[in-house]
This record gives C-alpha cells, sequence and structure tokens, in this order.
C-alpha cells in the first residue's frame, strides 16, 4: 500500500471511501443498510468514533470520521471486519435473497485470492484515507459525499438518499445520528 493511503495524523480527522470487492451491489435490501446502521451506531458509542458525515451506496461507503481513541485504521479495521461477517450472515440466511448463491460465490472467490482470508473477503482491503486538514477541504468532501447519489442518478437531491448525511445536514436524523463538525451548519 502506498504511503499516501495511511492514517498518519492519529487525531486528524479523514475521508474515507470503501468498496465491496468487484463493486458487487450487495447494499440494495434494507437489512443489509441495517447492519451498517447498527455498527456505526455501536463505534460511536462503544469505539470512540466521531462520524461528521456519511453515505451508504449500493457497492460503496462514504465517511468523514474521527477516531477520538486515535486510532482511525483499528477503528476502519474492526467496523469492516464485523459488517462483512454480519451482511454475509444476513445474506446466508435470507430467504428473499435471490442473488444468495452468486453473491457468496463472489465474495469466495475474492477470499481464496487472498492468504489473509479464510473463507469471504467483502470488502476490498484499500480505504484510502485523505487527511482533512481545512475547512474548505472538508466541505468538499462532504460535498462529494452527499453528491455521490445524486452523480450516480439515484435521486435529484442529496436529501432525498436515505442512507446520506445530508439528511442530517438537513436536520433529519431519523437514520443515524451524527456529530456535529461544528464550523459547517
Amino acid at each position: 500500500m502506498s504511503r499516501n493511503y495511511k492514517f498518519h495524523n492519529p487525531s486528524a480527522a479523514y475521508f474515507v471511501s470503501f468498496a465491496t470487492v468487484h463493486w458487487v451491489d450487495v447494499f440494495t435490501r434494507q437489512e443489509y443498510f441495517n447492519v451498517l446502521a447498527k455498527s456505526i451506531g455501536f463505534c460511536r458509542k462503544e469505539k470512540g468514533m466521531e462520524l461528521y458525515a456519511y453515505c451508504f451506496m449500493p457497492s460503496h461507503i462514504h465517511f468523514v470520521f474521527r477516531s477520538a481513541n486515535g486510532d482511525p485504521s483499528g477503528l476502519l479495521r474492526d467496523f469492516k471486519k464485523h459488517t462483512s461477517k454480519k451482511v454475509v450472515l444476513a445474506i446466508e440466511g435470507n430467504p428473499q435473497e435471490s442473488r444468495r448463491e452468486w453473491l457468496l460465490k463472489m465474495f469466495e472467490r475474492a477470499g481464496e485470492k487472498k492468504g489473509n482470508v479464510s473463507k469471504y473477503q467483502f470488502w476490498q482491503h484499500h480505504n484510502k484515507p485523505i487527511e482533512l486538514w481545512s475547512t474548505k477541504v472538508i466541505k468538499q468532501k462532504i460535498d462529494y459525499i452527499h453528491n455521490n447519489p445524486v452523480e450516480s442518478g439515484f435521486v435529484t437531491e442529496p436529501t432525498e438518499w436515505k442512507y446520506s448525511s445530508a439528511r442530517n445536514f438537513a436536520e433529519d436524523k431519523t437514520v443515524l445520528e451524527i456529530d456535529d463538525i461544528g464550523f459547517l451548519r
């Protein structure tokens, strides 16, 4: 992994994006989104995650976050490990999942290529963290996150996407709580 893509400052806020293997559209059912939302809630409460912006897309996730415990890499590693196991279990146990066999085969094939994966690889291994060093850069990344569903053609306004902090910025906290970054509101 390039040195440019590491968490150099443990107390900084970061923009990260990470995707499912092969960019598979996994997050198409409510129960899979629920795994992500519950995991975020746990990380905020128990692991020191400060989440300032997010967007869950069908195949990837964007965060602007900070680790209050000074371990952004460990926090993200634990989040990805936990969610990968929980989403795979949800897929395996979902009788309505018409793509179950195909999804599990995709994760299994990806896992076969990695020596450190026991059975399934769900997430791609890289996160490409970008340290956020100025108000201008933070605003730019949050705008990018909030406009991702619009640019993808899913909605016409950022607040229409259910799994985006664009709703929080519009005072709608029905899906997830986020932390107040302060200067943006």
